[in-house]
């Protein structure tokens, strides 16, 4: 099953990191606008490695990480390790402090075929040639992946949470999330992860792109006559961490629909009437806890009204896609469904380059960029339980882009993996079995 190992990784020198907040990033794919500007001013931030700001991306990495590790503005560590990382939280409308336990380490890049690394997840092929690209250009994972597997023993967290009684970092991030990051070098502790692991399918569960870069350019390599199958190129970094958590959270991702020609909200209703119960909500505010816990049941911001629709019972038979009966009732299957493509008229395997559909995490801004006009209407979603991602993966099948946000999202900057031969091995690598 899944091979893991642990990495020499670089990181930044002892004086940068004193003020280590100011060296991360969000991952290339959340940083907003706003946030890369601000970021592109402070020299040494991960974000000139992560989204380089030049119209040839590959080739300013490749420059700037050059001339950092000749400055000696990242170092690497002399001995390999497994980086602990935790993440702490809290979720609004309550006070607990949650905790996200994990470890970052490379694992073999395996083809969805293989059956190790399951995803759940559409790709999109632009976004994977650019991190492919990247990739091969600097030979460095900028930033971790993120993984799932699954172990109801916890034995790994008892040595994570020794290891971070002497962490590296711990600041604050962009999402004002606690991060702590700590290594472990112990061989017996690393050997007994990688054990572990062995037994082990992981779910991708963040970074769908980054990891299928690293896994076509594996492939890539794979087909040469000179093929080295311990060589960097077959490895991935990756943060792994536990499903059976009671700290892992998987947030709702909303869609917002735009550029419909002739959608007026009387039709719109009348068309969804056909499957739907329709019930008007007073406050828009009160949507996220109304559809709460509700199977098929959705919430509808439209002009200045708001809605809540939960599909009729009988109607789940007339879907008409070619799915397992689990995967079809789905909440995320309905909605693609029902609205989507039987309202909107957008067929199933257009949704994911349309134009039509975006997608916005935050509620609040839903609903201003429909009472502004910049989006004609929105469809307010739930949280998806982790056993929805797990039986997607079981199926074989993947739940439509950006289904899934799993909170907190790691941050970029801690520390860097490379893959380039002399620093992706170490003499060490004879003690990990």
């Amino acid at each position: 099953m899944a091979e893991i190992r642990p990495l020499r990784a670089w990181r930044y020198n002892r004086q940068l990191a004193l003020d280590i907040e100011a060296l991360t990033s969000p991952l290339f794919d959340v940083v907003s606008e706003r946030q890369r500007a601000s970021l592109y001013h402070r020299d040494y931030n991960s974000i000139h490695l992560s989204v380089p700001q030049s119209s040839d991306p590959s080739s300013a990495v490749t420059r700037t990480l050059s001339d950092w590790k000749n400055q000696g503005h990242i170092v690497q560590d002399t001995l390999p390790g497994i980086y602990a990382y935790y993440q702490y939280f809290s979720l609004r409308g309550s006070t607990k402090e949650y905790c996200r336990k994990g470890f970052i380490c490379f694992v073999k890049a395996y083809h969805w075929d293989e059956k190790v690394i399951l995803h759940h997840e559409n790709t999109m092929p632009f976004s994977v040639n650019d991190r492919k690209e990247i990739l091969e250009a600097s030979q460095l994972n900028v930033s971790p992946t993120h993984g799932l597997y699954t172990d109801e023993s916890h034995q790994i967290e008892q040595w994570l949470d020794e290891s971070m009684t002497n962490p590296i970092f711990e600041t604050e991030d962009y999402q004002g999330v606690r991060d702590k990051l700590s290594v472990i070098h112990d061989v017996r502790i690393i050997n007994k992860i990688i054990r572990i692991l062995r037994n082990k399918q992981i779910i991708l569960a963040d970074g769908h792109h980054r990891y299928e870069g690293s896994m076509l350019y594996r492939q890539e390599q794979m087909s040469r006559p000179d093929y080295d199958p311990e060589a960097g190129y077959n490895y991935h970094m990756m943060y792994l961490t536990n499903t059976e958590s009671d700290d892992l959270r998987i947030l709702p991702t909303h869609r917002l629909i735009s550029g419909i020609e002739g959608l007026e909200e009387t039709q719109l209703l009348k068309q969804l009437e056909k499957d739907f119960t329709i019930k008007a909500v007073d406050n828009v505010n009160d949507i996220p806890d109304i559809i709460l816990g509700k199977k098929w049941a959705f919430g509808l911001i439209i002009n200045d009204n708001c809605y809540k629709i939960k599909l009729k019972k009988e109607r789940i038979k007339e879907m008409s896609w070619n799915f397992p009966q689990a995967i079809k009732e789905l909440d995320l299957t309905v909605m693609h469904y029902f609205i989507f493509e039987k309202v909107l008229g957008i067929p199933g395997k257009e949704q994911r380059a349309s134009r039509h559909i975006s997608f916005e995490r935050n509620f609040t801004v839903c609903h201003d960029r429909v009472v502004k006009g910049e989006s004609q209407f929105a469809v307010i979603t739930k949280d998806i339980p982790i056993e929805t991602v797990k039986e997607v993966c079981r199926s074989g099948y993947t739940l439509p882009q950006k289904s899934t946000y799993f909170y907190p999202k790691a941050i970029c900057g801690f520390l860097f993996g490379s893959i380039q031969d002399d620093e992706f091995t170490s003499p060490a690598d004879s003690c990990f079995q």
